[in-house]
């Protein structure tokens, strides 16, 4: 997992504060201090497991000394009906963490069916699938380590991740090669440059330029192959722009590496997971 535990644990304490604030009401009142539990988290529906290490960490925030034993492993396909973990400990702290962990694993798990879909579409092409930036707000770690749970690959993590060139940047600086020379002045040394491109002689300028990656935005799927063939494997390109499960396999097809898609992470629905006592 390239996530750090120390800010997922800085996320599960403003989840709990904005949840259940000072204390769960239903709990203290309903449980006893010392009554203990098992719960099982059961899919409800065919999914896809991804979160498990943090729904972990959310229970254990509140009983450190809960016992966690998952019986599947993150990106596994499970199907409805099954248990995938048991968690036993104190009953008010877990039914206090029920719905920040079930929530997390919900959206989690449902970024990864979405991305195993558009995975399935490109099978056999070369193109791998990527995300983007299109992210829920402070959740973006745990949404692109979704994806990967899915068979995706990330993209830039945040705007420190690498260089990309869009056509505000380059408007600004007065032109493709401008945009890139500047770039590589000053950027570190191992930053990857990547340069927008809605038409070919922006590619034509981009690849001349240096970049070393090429987006073809919103490009038509003819445009995209001339595309491939001028670049002839010079530098990676990136498809991008309106990318559905019903078009990619052709845009796939057009020969380019990378297919980015916000709807996997911006559009994937939650999926059904419970959590029932055993």
């Amino acid at each position: 997992m390239l996530i750090d535990m120390r800010k997922v644990e800085q996320l599960i304490e403003l989840w709990f504060d904005e949840d259940s604030n000072y204390f769960d009401l239903t709990a203290k009142i309903m449980i006893d201090d010392d009554a203990n539990a098992t719960f099982g988290m059961n899919a409800r529906e065919p999914i896809i497991l991804s979160g498990l290490p943090i729904a972990k960490l959310i229970f254990k925030k509140l009983d450190p000394d809960c016992t966690f034993e998952a019986t599947h492993k993150d990106g596994d396909r499970v199907e409805a009906g099954t248990t995938f973990a048991k968690i036993s400990g104190n009953a008010q702290a877990l039914l206090t963490a029920e719905r920040v962990a079930l929530n997390l694993m919900q959206r989690m798990c449902g970024i990864a069916g979405v991305t195993a879909e558009y995975v399935k579409e490109i099978e056999g092409t070369g193109a791998f699938l990527v995300d983007t930036r299109k992210t829920t707000p402070g959740l973006r770690i745990l949404e692109k380590y979704a994806v990967t749970c899915g068979g995706g690959r990330n993209h830039r993590l945040g705007l420190d991740n690498g260089i990309m060139l869009k056509d505000n940047h380059i408007a600004v600086a007065g032109s493709i090669t401008a945009a890139v020379a500047r770039a590589k002045a000053l950027a570190p040394v191992l930053t990857k440059i990547e340069v927008e491109s809605d038409r070919m002689e922006q590619v034509k300028e981009a690849l001349e330029a240096g970049a070393d990656v090429i987006m073809l935005d919103n490009m038509t799927n003819e445009a995209m192959r001339e595309a491939v063939e001028w670049v002839n494997g010079r530098v990676p390109l990136e498809c991008s722009g309106g990318v559905r499960l019903e078009t990619i396999r052709g845009k796939a097809e057009t020969g380019v590496d990378f297919i980015s898609v916000g709807r996997i992470t911006q559009s994937a629905p939650c999926v059904d997971i419970g959590l029932d006592e055993v």
